[in-house]
Protein backbone atom coordinates (compact mmCIF):
# COMPACT_ATOMS: atom_id res chain seq x y z
CA UNK A 1 0.00 0.00 0.00
CA UNK A 2 0.64 3.37 -0.70
CA UNK A 3 -0.92 6.73 0.09
CA UNK A 4 -2.49 8.24 -3.30
CA UNK A 5 -1.22 12.05 -3.06
CA UNK A 6 -4.96 12.52 -4.31
CA UNK A 7 -7.07 9.49 -4.31
CA UNK A 8 -10.70 11.29 -5.03
CA UNK A 9 -9.13 12.59 -8.11
CA UNK A 10 -7.70 9.18 -9.15
CA UNK A 11 -10.88 8.28 -8.51
CA UNK A 12 -12.49 10.25 -11.20
CA UNK A 13 -13.40 12.95 -8.84
CA UNK A 14 -13.04 16.21 -7.62
CA UNK A 15 -12.86 18.28 -4.68
CA UNK A 16 -15.36 21.09 -4.24
CA UNK A 17 -16.66 23.58 -1.94
CA UNK A 18 -19.86 23.98 -0.13
CA UNK A 19 -21.45 25.83 2.82
CA UNK A 20 -20.28 24.24 6.15
CA UNK A 21 -23.71 23.18 7.25
CA UNK A 22 -22.33 23.05 10.95
CA UNK A 23 -21.08 26.58 11.38
CA UNK A 24 -21.89 27.81 14.80
CA UNK A 25 -23.27 31.10 13.59
CA UNK A 26 -24.99 29.94 10.39
CA UNK A 27 -22.45 31.91 8.14
CA UNK A 28 -22.18 30.55 4.82
CA UNK A 29 -18.64 31.88 4.57
CA UNK A 30 -17.10 28.93 7.06
CA UNK A 31 -15.93 26.06 4.35
CA UNK A 32 -15.70 22.87 4.66
CA UNK A 33 -14.65 20.35 1.62
CA UNK A 34 -16.58 17.26 -0.04
CA UNK A 35 -16.02 15.19 -3.18
CA UNK A 36 -18.22 16.20 -6.04
CA UNK A 37 -18.78 13.68 -9.13
CA UNK A 38 -17.74 15.00 -12.38
CA UNK A 39 -20.12 17.18 -14.12
CA UNK A 40 -20.41 18.64 -10.40
CA UNK A 41 -23.00 16.42 -8.89
CA UNK A 42 -22.94 15.35 -5.63
CA UNK A 43 -22.03 11.68 -4.64
CA UNK A 44 -25.16 9.15 -3.69
CA UNK A 45 -26.45 10.11 0.05
CA UNK A 46 -24.97 8.30 3.15
CA UNK A 47 -21.82 6.39 3.48
CA UNK A 48 -23.51 3.07 2.94
CA UNK A 49 -27.09 1.91 1.17
CA UNK A 50 -28.77 -1.08 3.13
CA UNK A 51 -28.81 -4.06 0.73
CA UNK A 52 -30.35 -6.82 2.70
CA UNK A 53 -29.38 -9.96 4.66
CA UNK A 54 -26.09 -8.59 6.00
CA UNK A 55 -25.23 -6.79 2.87
CA UNK A 56 -24.16 -3.14 2.34
CA UNK A 57 -22.77 -1.02 -0.56
CA UNK A 58 -20.25 1.74 0.38
CA UNK A 59 -20.92 5.43 -1.26
CA UNK A 60 -18.10 7.47 -2.24
CA UNK A 61 -18.05 9.51 1.33
CA UNK A 62 -16.24 5.97 2.25
CA UNK A 63 -13.47 6.50 0.27
CA UNK A 64 -9.70 5.64 2.12
CA UNK A 65 -6.92 8.40 2.40
CA UNK A 66 -4.01 5.70 1.76
CA UNK A 67 -5.80 4.13 -1.88
CA UNK A 68 -8.82 5.54 -4.00
CA UNK A 69 -10.19 2.12 -4.49
CA UNK A 70 -10.23 1.15 -0.44
CA UNK A 71 -12.59 2.16 1.85
CA UNK A 72 -11.77 4.21 5.40
CA UNK A 73 -12.18 2.09 8.80
CA UNK A 74 -14.14 4.64 10.53
CA UNK A 75 -17.44 4.32 8.55
CA UNK A 76 -16.71 1.03 7.94
CA UNK A 77 -16.83 0.10 11.83
CA UNK A 78 -19.70 2.04 12.44
CA UNK A 79 -21.66 0.03 9.74
CA UNK A 80 -19.85 -3.20 11.63
CA UNK A 81 -22.05 -1.98 15.08
CA UNK A 82 -24.92 -1.18 12.71
CA UNK A 83 -25.42 -4.42 11.97
CA UNK A 84 -24.40 -6.24 15.26
CA UNK A 85 -27.07 -3.47 16.66
CA UNK A 86 -29.34 -5.28 14.03
CA UNK A 87 -28.27 -8.39 15.00
CA UNK A 88 -29.61 -7.85 18.97
CA UNK A 89 -32.85 -6.12 18.10
CA UNK A 90 -33.48 -9.79 16.22
CA UNK A 91 -32.69 -12.24 18.56
CA UNK A 92 -32.74 -11.02 21.91
CA UNK A 93 -35.13 -7.37 21.64
CA UNK A 94 -34.35 -5.07 24.62
CA UNK A 95 -32.28 -7.48 26.99
CA UNK A 96 -30.88 -4.80 29.26
CA UNK A 97 -27.25 -5.38 27.86
CA UNK A 98 -24.80 -2.74 26.65
CA UNK A 99 -21.98 -3.06 24.28
CA UNK A 100 -18.63 -1.41 26.48
CA UNK A 101 -15.71 -2.88 24.37
CA UNK A 102 -15.47 -3.35 20.73
CA UNK A 103 -12.64 -4.56 18.88
CA UNK A 104 -11.73 -4.71 15.34
CA UNK A 105 -9.06 -6.32 13.59
CA UNK A 106 -8.20 -5.77 10.31
CA UNK A 107 -7.18 -8.41 8.09
CA UNK A 108 -6.58 -6.65 4.83
CA UNK A 109 -7.26 -3.67 2.52
CA UNK A 110 -11.47 -3.45 2.83
CA UNK A 111 -12.08 -2.61 -1.20
CA UNK A 112 -14.85 -0.06 -1.53
CA UNK A 113 -17.08 -2.45 -3.06
CA UNK A 114 -20.29 -4.54 -1.90
CA UNK A 115 -19.94 -6.61 0.98
CA UNK A 116 -21.21 -8.95 3.97
CA UNK A 117 -21.62 -8.61 7.69
CA UNK A 118 -22.05 -11.77 9.47
CA UNK A 119 -22.88 -11.87 13.32
CA UNK A 120 -22.73 -14.48 15.98
CA UNK A 121 -22.80 -15.17 19.82
CA UNK A 122 -19.78 -16.71 20.91
CA UNK A 123 -20.73 -16.33 24.56
CA UNK A 124 -24.02 -15.67 25.63
CA UNK A 125 -25.62 -14.55 29.10
CA UNK A 126 -28.34 -12.64 30.40
CA UNK A 127 -25.70 -9.97 32.07
CA UNK A 128 -22.62 -10.80 30.41
CA UNK A 129 -22.34 -11.74 26.24
CA UNK A 130 -20.13 -11.98 23.55
CA UNK A 131 -20.57 -11.27 19.92
CA UNK A 132 -18.25 -11.77 16.91
CA UNK A 133 -19.03 -9.83 13.52
CA UNK A 134 -17.04 -10.71 10.72
CA UNK A 135 -17.22 -8.55 6.94
CA UNK A 136 -16.31 -9.93 4.09
CA UNK A 137 -15.71 -9.25 0.80
CA UNK A 138 -16.65 -11.62 -1.99
CA UNK A 139 -16.02 -14.23 0.69
CA UNK A 140 -12.85 -13.17 2.04
CA UNK A 141 -12.79 -12.05 5.95
CA UNK A 142 -11.66 -8.48 6.71
CA UNK A 143 -12.15 -7.42 9.32
CA UNK A 144 -13.25 -9.45 13.01
CA UNK A 145 -14.30 -7.64 15.51
CA UNK A 146 -15.32 -8.69 19.44
CA UNK A 147 -17.93 -6.91 20.96
CA UNK A 148 -18.60 -7.27 24.78
CA UNK A 149 -22.03 -6.47 26.14
CA UNK A 150 -22.70 -5.79 30.04
CA UNK A 151 -25.66 -5.77 31.77
CA UNK A 152 -26.67 -1.95 33.18
CA UNK A 153 -26.33 -1.41 36.22
CA UNK A 154 -27.01 1.89 38.80
CA UNK A 155 -23.70 2.77 39.51
CA UNK A 156 -24.10 6.59 40.06
CA UNK A 157 -23.07 7.23 43.49
CA UNK A 158 -20.08 5.67 42.73
CA UNK A 159 -19.06 7.50 39.65
CA UNK A 160 -15.75 9.09 39.33
CA UNK A 161 -12.31 9.45 37.37
CA UNK A 162 -13.81 10.86 34.28
CA UNK A 163 -11.74 13.57 32.99
CA UNK A 164 -12.48 16.95 32.42
CA UNK A 165 -14.71 17.69 29.06
CA UNK A 166 -13.51 19.27 25.87
CA UNK A 167 -15.03 22.93 25.25
CA UNK A 168 -18.48 22.96 23.34
CA UNK A 169 -17.47 22.63 19.62
CA UNK A 170 -19.38 25.98 19.20
CA UNK A 171 -16.64 27.35 20.86
CA UNK A 172 -14.13 25.65 18.49
CA UNK A 173 -12.59 26.73 15.43
CA UNK A 174 -12.99 25.06 12.18
CA UNK A 175 -9.85 22.57 10.51
CA UNK A 176 -10.12 21.48 7.06
CA UNK A 177 -8.85 17.75 7.00
CA UNK A 178 -8.65 18.04 3.63
CA UNK A 179 -5.32 20.16 3.12
CA UNK A 180 -3.69 17.41 4.98
CA UNK A 181 -5.26 14.08 3.83
CA UNK A 182 -7.22 13.04 0.59
CA UNK A 183 -10.23 10.87 -0.01
CA UNK A 184 -14.08 10.69 0.05
CA UNK A 185 -14.17 9.97 4.03
CA UNK A 186 -11.97 12.72 5.29
CA UNK A 187 -13.73 15.17 2.75
CA UNK A 188 -17.35 14.40 4.23
CA UNK A 189 -15.78 15.59 7.75
CA UNK A 190 -16.04 18.51 9.51
CA UNK A 191 -13.40 19.37 12.01
CA UNK A 192 -12.86 21.87 14.85
CA UNK A 193 -9.39 21.66 16.42
CA UNK A 194 -8.95 23.47 19.68
CA UNK A 195 -6.14 25.54 19.81
CA UNK A 196 -2.42 24.23 20.65
CA UNK A 197 -2.72 21.07 17.78
CA UNK A 198 0.85 19.90 17.58
CA UNK A 199 2.93 16.65 16.07
CA UNK A 200 1.72 13.84 17.98
CA UNK A 201 -1.15 15.50 19.87
CA UNK A 202 -4.70 17.24 18.87
CA UNK A 203 -7.77 18.02 20.53
CA UNK A 204 -10.99 18.11 18.33
CA UNK A 205 -14.43 17.31 17.58
CA UNK A 206 -15.57 15.74 14.59
CA UNK A 207 -19.07 15.59 13.10
CA UNK A 208 -20.69 14.94 9.47
CA UNK A 209 -23.52 15.72 7.40
CA UNK A 210 -23.53 12.15 6.30
CA UNK A 211 -26.17 9.34 7.61
CA UNK A 212 -24.06 6.09 8.21
CA UNK A 213 -26.58 4.14 6.51
CA UNK A 214 -28.64 6.50 3.86
CA UNK A 215 -31.94 3.85 4.12
CA UNK A 216 -32.44 3.25 7.32
CA UNK A 217 -32.01 4.55 10.65
CA UNK A 218 -28.65 4.00 13.14
CA UNK A 219 -27.79 4.67 16.63
CA UNK A 220 -26.03 6.87 18.18
CA UNK A 221 -23.75 4.53 18.96
CA UNK A 222 -23.38 3.56 15.57
CA UNK A 223 -22.77 6.71 14.09
CA UNK A 224 -20.46 7.48 16.91
CA UNK A 225 -17.87 4.33 16.12
CA UNK A 226 -18.26 5.17 12.65
CA UNK A 227 -16.02 8.63 13.27
CA UNK A 228 -13.52 7.05 16.10
CA UNK A 229 -11.11 5.07 13.42
CA UNK A 230 -10.77 9.22 12.38
CA UNK A 231 -8.01 10.12 15.22
CA UNK A 232 -5.24 8.35 13.52
CA UNK A 233 -5.06 11.71 10.93
CA UNK A 234 -5.89 14.43 13.14
CA UNK A 235 -2.69 13.99 15.29
CA UNK A 236 -0.18 13.06 12.49
CA UNK A 237 3.63 13.34 13.67
CA UNK A 238 5.14 12.89 10.20
CA UNK A 239 3.54 13.94 6.71
CA UNK A 240 1.42 11.17 5.41
CA UNK A 241 3.43 11.43 1.77
CA UNK A 242 6.26 10.89 3.44
CA UNK A 243 5.14 8.02 5.75
CA UNK A 244 2.93 5.39 6.69
CA UNK A 245 1.15 4.77 9.67
CA UNK A 246 -2.20 2.88 9.60
CA UNK A 247 -3.57 1.01 11.92
CA UNK A 248 -4.40 -3.07 11.73
CA UNK A 249 -6.80 -2.45 14.63
CA UNK A 250 -9.26 -0.54 16.37
CA UNK A 251 -10.32 -0.98 20.24
CA UNK A 252 -12.42 1.15 22.39
CA UNK A 253 -13.35 1.08 25.64
CA UNK A 254 -16.84 2.62 26.70
CA UNK A 255 -17.63 3.53 30.19
CA UNK A 256 -21.22 5.46 28.63
CA UNK A 257 -23.22 5.35 25.95
CA UNK A 258 -22.46 8.37 23.44
CA UNK A 259 -25.31 10.60 22.22
CA UNK A 260 -25.51 13.02 19.92
CA UNK A 261 -23.29 13.24 16.84
CA UNK A 262 -20.93 15.22 17.80
CA UNK A 263 -17.38 12.92 19.11
CA UNK A 264 -15.05 14.98 20.67
CA UNK A 265 -11.02 13.48 20.43
CA UNK A 266 -8.35 14.28 22.98
CA UNK A 267 -5.67 11.94 20.64
CA UNK A 268 -1.95 11.56 21.01
CA UNK A 269 0.57 9.08 18.95
CA UNK A 270 3.65 8.00 19.64
CA UNK A 271 5.64 6.19 17.05
CA UNK A 272 8.49 3.60 18.54
CA UNK A 273 11.85 2.82 16.69
CA UNK A 274 11.12 -0.13 15.19
CA UNK A 275 8.57 0.05 12.93
CA UNK A 276 5.29 0.08 15.53
CA UNK A 277 3.21 3.08 16.83
CA UNK A 278 0.51 3.47 18.81
CA UNK A 279 -2.96 5.87 18.68
CA UNK A 280 -4.39 6.58 22.12
CA UNK A 281 -7.59 8.78 22.32
CA UNK A 282 -10.21 9.92 25.27
CA UNK A 283 -13.61 9.96 23.53
CA UNK A 284 -16.47 12.47 24.46
CA UNK A 285 -19.58 13.40 23.46
CA UNK A 286 -21.10 16.81 24.20
CA UNK A 287 -22.15 15.76 27.87
CA UNK A 288 -18.41 14.60 28.59
CA UNK A 289 -16.08 12.21 28.34
CA UNK A 290 -17.54 8.26 27.44
CA UNK A 291 -14.10 5.80 27.17
CA UNK A 292 -11.24 5.12 25.25
CA UNK A 293 -9.96 4.13 22.11
CA UNK A 294 -6.38 2.93 20.64
CA UNK A 295 -5.25 1.91 17.42
CA UNK A 296 -1.62 -0.22 16.56
CA UNK A 297 0.24 1.41 14.40
CA UNK A 298 2.93 -0.07 11.18
CA UNK A 299 5.04 2.42 10.58
CA UNK A 300 6.65 2.17 6.84
CA UNK A 301 8.81 5.04 5.33
CA UNK A 302 8.35 5.79 1.86
CA UNK A 303 12.31 6.79 0.94
CA UNK A 304 10.99 10.67 0.78
CA UNK A 305 11.74 11.74 4.05
CA UNK A 306 13.51 11.13 7.49
CA UNK A 307 11.17 11.34 10.34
Amino acid sequence: MRPDPAPAQAAGYTLGLVPDLFAADGNDDERSRVDHRPGGQPPEPGYYTWLGNGRYRPSLHTQGAWQPHEQHMAPVSGVILHQVERFVREQFGDDGLQIARIGCEILGLIERTDFEIAVEVLRGGRTIQLLEATLTVAHRPVIRARIWRLSVQDTAAVTGGQPEPLPEPKTVPGWDGTYEWSGGYIASIQFRVLPGRQPGHTRAWLRTEQELVNNEPSSDLARFVGLVDTANGIATRVRPGDWMFPNVDLTLHLYRQPRGRWVGLDTSVIFGGEGVGLTTSTLFDERGPVGRAEQILTIRSLGQAAP
